[in-house]
């Protein structure tokens, strides 16, 4: 048996930057426009380091680097604009006129520690970001975007309107009428994207399908659905994906085979110490398998650093080589079960959540997966009972299950088990791909084949979704509403512009430009003006999102938005501005929110000082629990008082009134009165919606820590009689102390599809 050693396969499928390339170097010869005006929009790892979702042949023997040279055009455009005393930059003037403001974080001291923990990144001079500063990372990061595609396709770049448009957004996201998502504030702007270029980075979530896996298009491999998911969830992407490469296997003949033959030959694979590393073994792995080369691959892991090293521009630590170790010990355990038949549903959910699971023990900490199969397969259906699925006990969690249901099916069967754990939820692909909002036939998005893990866009396969969060509650009129959707457009239809460094995601995302212009603090909203100020608001936006979008696409010179509007279940970034997430009901009217912090976070002792109660997590240790109390608004009404029944209704209006995408909704029931009814239920709503997911309620104790803890008004006011009236400016002094950066934002980081 011959033994060959691979030190690293270092592939890169560049066409997409090339062929970018190649209409920039027209457009200086046609126009004779300096380099400095026309730089290229260029992720550097595309170019120059390829990920194992892009290659398209590895051989045995000793791999030559297949790294294409730089190219002079790329380098000198792109190290024009970055150096160009022309970026653009908002008026210093204007931004510390901002500086004494005080920002209208939420909810008593909790919008505050949640920017201070999450947002707040370190800058160059060792120092923390205040809110303003953020703001303007974020500004200058979002138009010096649109000034590089204006300038590289010869648009014509105005400083003057682009200046007064960004003071606009700048002001309208300081005083939290609308807000990028949370890995827009985290991420644009930053290195992250200015730097290295990696603008995967400000997407949340994405779909992948494995119905094409065996179809070799472009020479991809089978695992090439795997380490899309497997890379884009550790750059912080939550992601869909489906089981219908089981069938198509199965229609095909194609069996799983084993690479460990007499006559193999055994390859060891040096392990580079990236993300690119990581995701190309677990490639050779799943291939050597699924696309037998005979070969079968051992790998060296000494070159992955140790636990508890920094990791630079995503934060965090190094978990050391043991997460990928165990990763591919187990991906072998489940395809050697394999060998001879066509792969299983099981057995493809059960590698996509081993790789979410690897994910979270390595350097990410959290992760989003959703999976959607047959309503019929029992196979899929039982996934998650463990007590017929033992083995997916350990990892199954890692992704929450849902179902592509049909109109018309007969739901009785499936709801014995959501009204036993809330699995599996429904989609409803049909109503997806007829109607934008519902009643309105869109016939334009057709290729959808999924959904993100939170449920708010229908996607395509290796589609990924733009989000952008309005707060309709933070506005006195819908004059004030209207001009806040300007802005949130123009950042949303900005981040539309820059490429991935996953040429089959552009090719998709450029033609699509879909975004999810979303809405938060319903509930609020409701309280405060009533649902049909609330219908007549969103009808009213809806129409002026679809004319700015217009406006947009034709100053950027692109394709109108697929589709422009969705409602996202959101999180931390709902906290900054003191809004409910998206359409949902809080706990109750005043809470208890606990919030996690590492226990190293020099934020502690100031938090404690100012008279947060703390105490330390009760399952991970390296983390502290921080207790919040927050009243919601006078009137907000407790889940406890809001119906299954009204939570569908709610989610039906929005999907009619405002959502073209879709409307992520989770429904709270009580499993002893409501379960019984759930079948009832989506015979009426499965023709006034596209998706939902169900959750039994649970009483306060029934798990330690939980995020929230319904109280009553004089609890509330016991607590906050000790939080100090100066903690604010304790906060303030943390910011400018602490060395460490921000924890990096994951996905959208709300309560239901994150583990």
């Amino acid at each position: 048996m011959r033994v060959y050693t691979v030190h690293r396969l270092h592939l890169a499928d560049a066409r997409f930057s090339r062929q970018l390339l190649q209409k920039r170097a027209y457009m200086v010869h046609k126009f004779q426009l300096p380099l400095s005006s026309n730089p290229h929009i260029k992720d550097q790892s595309l170019a120059m380091t390829a990920t194992s979702s892009s290659r398209q042949h590895y051989s045995s023997n000793r791999q030559k680097t297949m790294s294409p040279s730089p190219d002079p055009l790329a380098s000198s455009v792109t190290k024009s604009f970055n150096n160009s005393a022309d970026k653009f930059a908002l008026d210093p003037a204007f931004v510390k006129g901002y500086s004494k403001k005080k920002p209208p974080f939420g909810f008593n001291g909790l919008g505050e520690i949640v920017y201070r923990r999450t947002y707040s990144r370190l800058k160059s001079d060792g120092l923390r970001e205040k809110w303003f500063e953020t703001v303007e990372r974020v500004v200058n990061g979002t138009f010096r975007r649109q000034q590089e595609w204006m300038e590289q396709n010869a648009l014509g770049w105005n400083a003057k309107e682009a200046q007064h448009a960004a003071q606009t957004m700048y002001d309208k996201i300081f005083t939290m009428k609308f807000m990028p998502p949370g890995r827009g504030l985290w991420a644009m702007g930053s290195p992250l994207t200015e730097e290295r270029r990696l603008f995967a980075a400000l997407n949340n979530c994405a779909f992948v399908s494995t119905r094409a896996m065996w179809d070799k298009v472009d020479g991809a491999k089978p695992s090439k659905p795997f380490v899309f998911l497997m890379d884009a969830a550790m750059l912080g992407v939550g992601v869909g994906f489906d089981t219908l490469g089981a069938k198509a296997a199965g229609k095909r003949q194609i069996k799983v085979a084993d690479p460990y033959t007499p006559t193999s030959q055994t390859v060891t694979f040096t392990i580079p110490d990236s993300r690119e590393g990581w995701v190309e073994s677990t490639a050779l792995l799943i291939d050597s398998y699924l696309a037998p080369n005979n070969c079968n691959y051992k790998f060296d892991y000494s070159q992955i650093r140790a636990a508890g090293l920094p990791i630079k521009g995503f934060g965090g630590v190094t978990s050391g080589p043991e997460p990928l170790h165990e990763l591919h010990d187990l991906i072998r355990h489940t395809l050697d079960k394999q060998v001879g038949q066509s792969i299983s549903v099981t057995a493809i959910v059960d590698i996509m959540n081993l790789i979410g699971k690897c994910v979270v023990s390595g350097n990410v900490r959290r992760t989003a997966e959703i999976a959607f199969g047959d309503p019929h397969d029992p196979e899929y259906v039982d996934l998650k009972n463990y007590d017929i699925n033992p083995h997916r006990a350990s990892f199954g969690w890692t992704s929450n299950n849902s179902v592509f249901a049909t109109v018309g099916m007969d739901y009785a069967s499936i709801c014995k088990r959501v009204q036993a754990n809330g699995e599996p939820g429904f989609q409803w692909m049909e109503n997806a791909r007829r109607y934008g909002r519902m009643g309105e036939e869109n016939t334009r998005d057709t290729r959808i084949e999924g959904a993100n893990p939170c449920n708010e866009q229908c996607l395509e396969s290796y589609e990924l979704c733009c989000l952008v969060e309005t707060f309709p509650n933070n506005h006195d009129s819908v004059e004030d509403f209207m001009e806040t959707l300007e802005s949130a457009l123009l950042y949303a239809k900005t981040v539309t512009l820059l490429p991935t460094h996953w040429p089959e995601t552009n090719r998709v995302m450029l033609r699509n430009r879909r975004i999810g212009t979303s809405v938060s603090g319903i509930a609020q909203f409701i309280t405060r003006h009533g649902i049909n100020k609330l219908s007549n608001w969103l009808d009213t936006a809806y129409q002026r999102v679809q004319d700015i979008d217009r406006r947009l696409s034709e100053q950027f010179c692109v394709p109108r938005s697929v589709k422009t509007t969705s409602v996202k279940p959101s999180g931390t970034v709902s906290l900054l501005a003191g809004a409910t997430p998206g359409m949902h009901y809080p706990e109750s009217q005043f809470c208890i929110r606990r919030v996690r912090v590492s226990k190293y976070s020099d934020l502690l002792p100031a938090l404690e000082s100012a008279g947060y109660f703390i105490e330390e997590d009760v399952v991970d240790k390296s983390s502290m629990v921080v207790e919040i109390p927050v009243d919601h608004g006078e009137g907000v009404c407790g889940l406890k008082d809001v119906s299954m029944w009204e939570q569908l209704a709610l989610a039906a209006l929005l999907q009619k009134h405002w959502s073209d995408n879709q409307v992520s909704c989770t429904v709270t029931f009580d499993p002893h009165v409501e379960g019984p009814q759930l079948a009832h239920a989506l015979d009426y709503y499965q023709y006034q919606l596209k998706g939902v997911s169900f959750l039994p309620r649970i009483d306060y104790g029934a798990f330690p820590q939980m995020p929230y803890e319904a109280i009553d008004e004089a609890t509330y006011k016991r607590m906050i009689a000790k939080i100090k009236p100066e903690s604010s400016r304790q906060l303030h002094l943390v910011r400018d102390s602490e060395k460490s950066d921000a924890e990096p934002e994951r996905f959208c980081t709300n309560d239901t599809c994150t583990f």
